[in-house]
């Protein structure tokens, strides 16, 4: 799947499935419900993963935005019921089971989904995913922070640079949900000079800023007022200094949630004052919008076109003074 393939400016969208052809291809067979009954649904959403084989990384990232999409539906349900004893269909309904979870922030049959997940562990062992859906699970029942650790090294020894494995982490360890902010930097300190520039999850570390940036400015006051000193620090702006200058070159990245990854970046940027050296992410995103992290404080796609004219106007603005 090509990315930054072309520079023509595209219409900004919310693309779930960002450049996966075939995964946007099977949502939009899902989204004409009633077409063919449930029997091809499930057949849709099967062979898809069953055709992305042992390719971790992009099958994290269609599981979890097939789950998203078929959350209020019974096609999880309906492909476990066929086949219980498929590693696929175990897996694919406890993220659908997480996904409702985290909304409601609570889980049905909590005891139910975590036999699944190691059923489906026992079923294919070098899947991470059930060892990330897990992880999941651990945010929501609040796992001791021992436990948590076991699934992370469960799930990292079978995919290493698992970038969902990392953001589920950064989630449990976030004093959104129970954590601290000296869970997170203490997290980041540690994992920060192992992960290769490139690897999937290598945008851990700018992704927590962003997180923690916008929890600043939920809490207004003069902690919203100084929001914007976070980018000033020395090890960050270096991190969004290599970031802007590598991430959004063609060929750099190749995991599956590389144009998430460059929304975090461009949005980044942009908090920091650095409009002008996001142009050229929001040149390689052409349009692709994910709903966070831009929708904090808006519609995410006026958001998103909102920074993006500031780049381009930035950008312009620079050259005119070179």
């Amino acid at each position: 799947m090509p990315l930054f393939s072309g520079r023509t400016t595209r219409r900004s969208r919310v693309v779930p499935a960002l450049d996966d052809a075939d995964l946007t291809r099977v949502l939009r067979q899902l989204s004409r419900r009633g077409v063919g009954g449930r029997a091809l649904e499930v057949a849709q959403v099967s062979t898809l993963l069953e055709e992305t084989g042992e390719n971790w990384d992009r099958r994290s990232h269609r599981v979890s935005v097939l789950a998203e999409a078929t959350a209020d539906t019974e096609i999880a349900s309906s492909w476990l019921a066929r086949q219980p004893q498929d590693a696929d269909a175990l897996v694919f309904h406890s993220w659908v089971a997480l996904v409702r979870g985290l909304r409601h922030r609570r889980l049905d049959d909590a005891a139910r989904l975590v036999s699944q997940c190691h059923r489906a562990a026992e079923l294919r062992p070098a899947d991470p995913l059930p060892w990330v859906v897990l992880l999941g699970m651990a945010r929501i029942e609040r796992y001791a922070q021992n436990d948590v650790n076991a699934l992370w090294r469960e799930a990292t020894a079978r995919d290493r640079w698992h970038r969902e494995a990392y953001l589920q982490m950064l989630a449990h360890l976030s004093p959104e949900e129970g954590g601290s902010s000296a869970s997170v930097l203490d997290f980041i300190d540690v994992v920060r000079t192992r992960i290769p520039a490139n690897a999937p999850c290598a945008a851990i570390e700018v992704t927590a800023a962003v997180r923690q940036y916008q929890g600043l400015l939920a809490q207004g006051g003069v902690r919203a007022m100084t929001a914007g000193q976070l980018w000033q620090s020395g090890q960050l702006a270096a991190a969004l200094e290599q970031a802007a200058s590598l991430w959004a070159k063609p060929g750099f990245f190749q995991h599956a949630g590389t144009l998430a990854d460059l929304n975090v970046l461009a949005y980044a940027l942009c908090a920091a004052g650095r409009a002008a050296d996001a142009h050229d992410v929001f040149q390689a995103l052409q349009g692709t919008v994910t709903p966070w992290p831009w929708n904090v404080d808006g519609d995410p796609v006026q958001r998103f076109e909102q920074h993006r004219d500031k780049a381009e106007r930035g950008r312009l603005g620079s050259a005119g003074r070179a």
